[in-house]
This record gives structure tokens, C-alpha cells and sequence, in this order.
């Protein structure tokens, strides 16, 4: 039994070395930018904090250590050869240089990058001559010994304190089978993180309005290995570069050139309030006035007399995270990953609230659920909004109902509608709806009793719509209303009682309205049928308030009549690309069209739409890739 006793402490020791070891490194960090904390004046009880929620991440890594250790014990409890010590004493001092270079590499990039050392820095290293010369001679050997130094002392405070022998002892098989059945659980909710619902992610690690303090909290040995895996497969290329560069660029160039200058003024003032309303799943199907069957959404449908409906607007991805990048920074979803996962990468985009807080707007962002999702947290933090509420905010609160995945709306904007009282303006507020995401457990009975497979789906799309009623009844006794905007978009397409096609564009057409006493009464009850998707809000909204739009350069202006019209989709491994006169959907993985509406007839214009589409996708992903 005490053999069985000494392989748990084997383990439980390795992991407080790793502790220990992403602990000492975190401290290092902030310890080698003091100057940037007391730039910021950040207080030390905030640096701790990064210690509290960086832990999570921190025993996510060190289980995914634990796994190799793990199954050589496993082997070695069952065999006479002594081969254990010797292996894992090779995988342990493996890591700690690959860790020791891996910080120390960050060291000297976050300076100039301001970002976790990202999958790019395996690029570099094929031109060890170009990072030599990019750094000062002193600092360059600095880190160069700083690494070696902090590679030795950890190696001796592993033999020294950490390394334990396998026992010896006669073992007693039943215990020890027990254990090793039972201890690769452990490992694998440390991996996940824990047993709720969402697995851990980078966002776990994001508290802070001060970058800096996040960076240091996310474990730099997770966040590398992550990045490294969402690229791998496009290090080197671009996998979708169907045609020469420059040729690609002047395509798209060409598309997004305006043949004008303009915007329509349809609003009364330049600063009003703006409240996004950011509806989860919500497909064009469950609107009437875009072709929904009548009594889905009503509420929303009464309020078209007094806002402007954008009619052929589409997502431009399949999920929440994607949407969230279109949305509030104006960047098109693309195939195989996102770009939202991605702190070194989604920490360079542009955003509204950014150009917001420039003008003086206070900004808010509301979530019934989790937002470590999608790692939408960590973006959402980027983003630099002064307020962020989301599920564990709202635990203090009486008489909330919860469903599996959190509060439901009717709470969500109950909320909202407490904080505005209290808000100063301008003010800029996004609320995430969550009750039309599965499992639908929205709280009310069912009223709509038909769409088989998706009455769950279109009952909670009607009590979401009766939140968003209610939501706008109390919103015209507060004194802000009649200078806000409500801007309400959807995240992403989803399926319908019409049973689209998950690549068709119906499947991606979705619900883009205006609305609020702020728009002019001429421009009220209108629909506006220009060609585009959910990321060009940012270039339709910004210009309205007299502010540039330059750093979106993906989006394009609905409100200029001059604007080209086109929608650009992704999904797994294809694009969407749709223009008045035709569209096409084409998947790489297989080689071919799902959907081919063009006339074949009209060559010229035939190539020239698969060329521009393919061409879009080309360099978005570019694009992606380059951040």
C-alpha cells in the first residue's frame, strides 16, 4: 500500500514543480515591466489578482504535463525494467528549457508586439540572424543568459527538491489498478478545467481593463501551444491562395472602391446613446417582414414603423465568436479557425468602442451567460469596454430564474435597464441575448405549437422577442431614450422550420434593424435592400456620428448609396460570395459548388464572380494569417 501511496505523491509533486515553475515565470514578467505597471499606476493587489486568474489556466497546462508521467508509470507498475527515472527525467528537463525559452522569448517581444508569444515566432526561427539583429546587442544577450540561468536553477530545483523514485516495494495490484483507473480522471478535468458546462479557456484569464495584467495571468506555455495548434496547418501558407497575390489584391481592392463619398443622414443628432442588442442565433426565418412566417416574433415586428430594416444582410460566419469579430470589429469570419481565439491576433483589430471611447462614450457589455465561451471574454476585454457583466455578476440578485447555460433574457435586460439609470452619456451598450441558444429552456410555456424539431427553437425566439418588447417599453420612460439608438443584429444564422441548406445563403440571411426615436421621422418604417453582412455595421454606424471608419477597412458603408453590394460568407473549408446577379457557394475541402446561381451563358461575367469570391477569401484569410 505504501508503494501504491508514493505513486499519487510522484504525480502531486510534479505538479507543484510546475506550479512553482509558471508562478516564478509570471513574476519575472511583471517584475521585468515594473515600468509599465507604474506607467499604468496599477496597484499590487491587482498584479496579485493576475496570480488568482491565471491558477485555472496554470492547472489546465500542468495536467496536459502530467499525461506523459503518467502512462510511464502506468507502464513501470506492471514491469521489472527500471526505465522510468531516466525517461521522465529527460521529459521534465525537455519542458523546462522549452518553457525557460519560451518566456524568455516573450520577454523581449512583448515590448514591440504586446501580445503572448504567438505561433509566428516559429517563423523566425528559421532566420536566427534577423532576431540577433533586431535586438540590441546587451539585451539580446541578456536574455540569452537570462535563459540559461533560469534553464539550470530550475533543472537543480528539480533534482534537488522534486525528483522521486519509483517504489520499490512489492506492489499490491489491486490498489494500484484502483488508482491508475481512477487518477486519469483527475487529469482530465484539470485539462477541462473543471465539470462546467464551457471547457477552460484563454478568457479565464482576462479580469482586467490593463492588458498588461491579463497577458501576465494567461500561461504562456498554454496560450503558445493553443496558437500553434489553431495555425499549424497555415504557418508557412496560405491554404487558400487560388490566385497570384498582387492579382488577388487588385480584385479586391477594386470590389470594396466606392463609387462615392456618402452617407444617408438618418439620425437627428451626431452623439446619441447607442444600445447593440446582439441576438443570438437569430435567422432572417423568424422575422415576418424578411419572409418569416407571422406570430414568431411580434414584438419586433411592431417596432419596423419606427426604425430602418436592413433586408439582405448575412452573417458572415457559422458561430458566436465569429460574429462577435464581424460585429464589433468589422473582420469577416474565415474557414478553420477564428480569429476571436487568438489573443496575439484579435488584440491588433479594430474596434467601435474603441473609436467610441476616443469621442467620449462610456461603454457597457452585458452576457446572461458565460463569456469565457469562444474565449469571447478576452476579446470582449480587448476591446476596452469600462463595464463587463456577465453570469457571475448576476448571483447577488433575487427572484432571477436560470437556465442550463444562464440568465435568461428577461433578466439580462432588466438589468441593463437598472445600470442605464445610473450611466453616464453618451453611452454605448451592448447586450448579448442568450435564450434562443440550445437547449431553449426558456421559462415560458410554449405558445407556438408547431416546426416539429424546432418549436424549442422558435418558442424561445418569441420569448426572447417578448424580453425585447418589454425591454423597449421601459427603455421610453427613461430619460435617455428619445437620443439612443438601438442597433439589433444577429451573431449568426441558424436552422429553420424551412430547413435550409447549412451552406446556402438563406441559411445565412439575417435580421439587421435600426431603430429609436434619434432616427428622422422621413427615414422611419424604411427598408433598405443594399447588399452586405453583419461587419459592416461599423463602417454604417461610425460615419452617422461624423467619425472615421479608415480602420475598418473589411467594412463598407449600407447607407451609401455608392457602396458596392455584395455578401461574403465562410465556413468550414468554403466561401460564400453573393452579388445582385448571381452567387456561388464552394467548398475547397471537396473541390466543388454547392450552389452555382449564375448565368453560365454570360461567361465573361461568370468568371469574374468565382474569381472575385475565391479572391475575397484569399485575402481575408491573408489578412488573418498577417495579424
Amino acid at each position: 500500500m505504501q508503494a501504491e501511496k508514493s505513486i499519487i505523491k510522484i504525480l502531486f509533486t510534479y505538479a507543484i514543480f510546475w506550479l512553482l515553475f509558471f508562478v516564478i515565470a509570471r513574476s519575472i514578467f511583471f517584475i521585468y515591466f515594473a515600468s509599465h505597471l507604474n506607467a499604468d499606476s496599477i496597484r499590487f493587489s491587482e498584479v496579485l489578482l493576475s496570480y488568482l486568474y491565471g491558477f485555472r489556466l496554470d492547472i489546465t497546462t500542468i495536467s496536459y504535463l502530467l499525461v506523459f508521467p503518467f502512462f510511464t508509470i502506468v507502464i513501470q507498475s506492471f514491469t521489472s525494467k527500471k526505465f522510468y527515472q531516466p525517461l521522465t527525467r529527460f521529459y521534465i528537463f525537455l519542458f523546462i528549457v522549452l518553457f525557460s525559452l519560451l518566456y524568455t522569448a516573450e520577454l523581449g517581444t512583448y515590448e514591440e508586439w504586446l501580445t503572448k508569444l504567438p505561433y509566428k515566432a516559429l517563423n523566425y526561427l528559421r532566420h536566427p540572424a534577423e532576431i540577433a539583429g533586431s535586438a540590441s546587442t546587451l539585451q539580446f544577450f541578456s536574455l540569452i543568459f537570462f535563459f540559461l540561468l533560469q534553464s539550470i536553477i530550475f533543472i537543480g530545483l528539480y533534482l534537488r527538491f522534486f525528483e522521486k523514485k519509483f517504489p520499490q516495494q512489492k506492489p499490491n495490484y489491486i490498489v494500484r489498478v484502483l488508482i491508475l483507473s481512477i487518477f486519469p480522471v483527475f487529469i482530465l478535468l484539470g485539462i477541462r478545467g473543471g465539470v462546467q458546462q464551457i471547457p477552460v479557456n484563454q478568457s479565464q484569464s482576462y479580469f482586467s481593463k490593463h492588458n498588461i495584467l491579463n497577458i501576465g495571468a494567461v500561461n504562456s506555455a498554454y496560450s503558445f501551444f493553443h496558437s500553434v495548434y489553431e495555425n499549424i496547418k497555415n504557418i508557412n501558407q496560405n491554404p487558400f491562395a487560388f490566385y497570384d497575390e498582387k492579382e488577388a489584391t487588385k480584385i479586391v481592392k477594386q470590389i470594396n472602391t466606392p463609387l462615392c463619398d456618402t452617407t444617408l443622414k438618418v439620425l437627428k443628432t451626431q452623439r446619441p446613446n447607442i444600445i447593440l442588442i446582439i441576438l443570438e442565433s437569430w435567422s432572417a426565418d423568424l422575422i415576418e417582414q424578411l419572409g418569416g412566417k407571422p406570430g414568431i416574433t411580434p414584438c419586433f415586428n411592431n417596432l419596423m414603423k419606427d426604425g430602418i430594416l436592413f433586408t439582405k444582410v448575412f452573417s458572415s460566419g457559422t458561430r458566436s465568436e465569429q460574429g462577435m469579430a464581424c460585429i464589433l470589429s468589422g473582420f469577416p469570419a474565415h474557414p478553420l479557425s477564428s480569429i476571436t481565439v487568438q489573443p496575439d491576433k484579435f488584440v491588433k483589430l479594430p474596434g467601435i468602442n474603441k473609436e467610441l471611447k476616443k469621442v467620449g462614450y462610456f461603454s457597457s457589455f452585458y452576457f446572461g451567460g458565460q463569456l469565457i465561451y469562444g474565449n469571447m471574454k478576452g476579446y470582449i476585454m480587448s476591446n476596452r469596454f469600462d463595464k463587463v457583466t456577465e453570469i457571475y455578476d448576476f448571483n447577488k440578485e433575487k427572484n432571477i430564474i436560470y437556465g442550463k447555460l444562464g440568465v435568461h433574457d428577461e433578466f439580462l435586460f432588466n438589468r441593463v435597464i437598472k445600470d442605464l439609470e445610473y450611466q453616464k452619456e453618451p453611452f454605448f451598450t451592448v447586450a448579448y441575448t442568450l435564450s434562443t441558444h440550445s437547449p431553449y429552456d426558456q421559462p415560458m410555456k410554449d405558445t407556438i405549437l408547431w416546426g416539429g424539431k424546432m418549436k424549442g427553437y422558435l418558442n424561445a425566439a418569441y420569448y426572447t422577442d417578448k424580453c425585447i418588447g418589454n425591454f423597449i417599453e421601459k427603455a421610453r420612460k427613461q430619460p435617455w431614450f428619445k437620443n439612443t439608438l438601438f442597433v439589433f443584429v444577429a451573431d449568426h444564422g441558424h436552422p429553420t422550420y424551412r430547413k435550409w441548406h447549412p451552406f446556402s445563403p438563406n441559411f445565412f440571411h439575417l435580421p439587421l434593424f435600426f431603430y429609436g426615436d434619434v432616427i428622422k421621422d422621413e427615414f422611419k418604417n424604411t427598408k433598405i435592400s443594399h447588399l452586405g453582412t453583419q461587419y459592416d455595421i461599423a463602417s454604417t454606424l461610425l460615419p452617422l456620428l461624423g467619425l472615421d471608419d479608415s480602420a475598418f477597412r473589411w467594412s463598407k458603408n449600407l447607407l451609401n448609396p455608392c457602396s458596392p453590394q455584395y455578401a461574403y460568407f465562410a465556413f468550414e473549408e468554403g466561401v460564400g460570395w453573393i452579388r445582385p446577379k448571381g452567387y456561388f457557394v464552394y467548398d475547397k475541402k471537396t473541390d466543388r459548388f454547392f450552389f452555382l446561381e449564375i448565368n453560365k451563358k454570360d461567361i465573361e461575367y461568370y468568371n469574374r464572380l468565382i474569381k472575385e469570391g475565391k479572391s475575397y477569401l484569399q485575402e481575408v484569410f491573408q489578412a488573418y494569417m498577417q495579424y
